[in-house]
């Protein structure tokens, strides 16, 4: 087996993560802890010249202390092909910026193992992937037609309105069917989005949570469960969502089953599905979450797990 020495995050700058919640952090201690070198750098770092990707990155050591959770060495400019893994974590949104990203990670993948594989995550967008799975997934349009969007809601009653390419819950909206905001809302979406909408059929179960299920190398790993706030429709933890411990229904091993072939034939090592009830409505392949809440709540310890799958794929 090949063997992992120099490991390189892509990711948003580790100064601003929260370290309770931030599965980059989790999957970077363990790194770590397995004596694998760390190296920091941020999406704007990189630099294609000549076949070759650079990137200016700094040596990072981590603590899972709150305010003095890392340090950072002197910059260093390095070929990227040097290393032997780059985790591609930053938080979309998924824009030009991100696809770009993607296109560079892509000339340096597989030789230098990119998690999750760069080519697959440009062209598995979470909101449209899930798509290939329409009987998993709750009743769903994809426009920018505002009369499609109204005969939608006519035909649903209510739903949820967002947008195609956000993340985070931003940008989240329970719209019913005698809601008179419904122009209004559309006509703000077309202002700030160039891309489609989405729009959803209204589960109700999400008042009983939104589940994160995270998969590793296309297997069941762990599961959160996320209630949203009283007065909110989002589940998303940084907006007032509570986790708590779950296990898996029938129905949700089902998906589960049914997704895992498509994810290890696009080399998904980490995926964060979100169902709701008995649907699934997102796939995240960008930078899933929920590692360190599993691992609260009793769970399994997905980044060792997760490891583990990159240990064998390098091999």
């Amino acid at each position: 087996m090949a063997k992992i020495t120099n490991v390189a995050v892509q990711m948003d700058h580790v100064a601003g993560i929260n370290i309770a919640g931030d599965s980059t952090f989790a999957m970077s201690l363990e790194a770590q802890a397995r004596g694998y070198r760390l190296f920091h750098y941020t999406p704007e770092r990189l630099s294609f010249r000549d076949g070759k990707l650079f990137a200016s990155v700094e040596p990072m050591l981590l603590r899972d202390v709150k305010g003095d959770h890392f340090e950072l060495g002197a910059s260093e400019r390095v070929d990227l092909s040097t290393m032997d893994v780059v985790l591609l974590r930053q938080d979309p949104p998924f824009d030009m910026a991100y696809i770009t990203s993607t296109h560079l990670l892509e000339r340096i993948h597989p030789k230098t193992l990119v998690v999750n594989d760069p080519a697959w995550v440009r062209n598995s967008p979470e909101k449209i992937f899930v798509t290939e799975f329409a009987d998993l997934m709750p009743k769903t349009l994809i426009t920018k037609d505002p009369a499609e969007i109204r005969r939608f809601r006519d035909e649903m009653g209510d739903i949820i309105l967002k947008p195609l390419y956000g993340n985070g819950g931003a940008g989240v909206f329970h719209s019913t069917r005698d809601d008179r905001n419904l122009s209004s809302l559309l006509e703000m979406f077309g202002q700030l989005f160039r891309e489609p909408f989405i729009a959803q059929q209204y589960l109700p179960d999400v008042r009983k949570g939104d589940k994160r299920i995270i998969l590793v190398d296309g297997e069941f790993a762990g599961a959160i469960n996320r209630v949203p706030a009283e007065h909110d429709s989002r589940s998303n933890m940084h907006v007032g969502g509570r986790a708590e411990a779950t296990e898996l229904t029938p129905r949700e091993k089902e998906i589960c089953e049914r997704i895992g072939p498509a994810l290890r034939e696009r080399g998904f090592l980490l995926v964060g599905i979100d169902v709701i009830g008995d649907y699934m409505t997102e796939i995240n392949v960008t930078s899933p979450t929920g590692i360190r809440e599993v691992k609260k709540f009793g769970g399994a310890d997905i980044a060792s797990l997760l490891w583990d799958a990159i240990e064998r794929k390098r091999g």
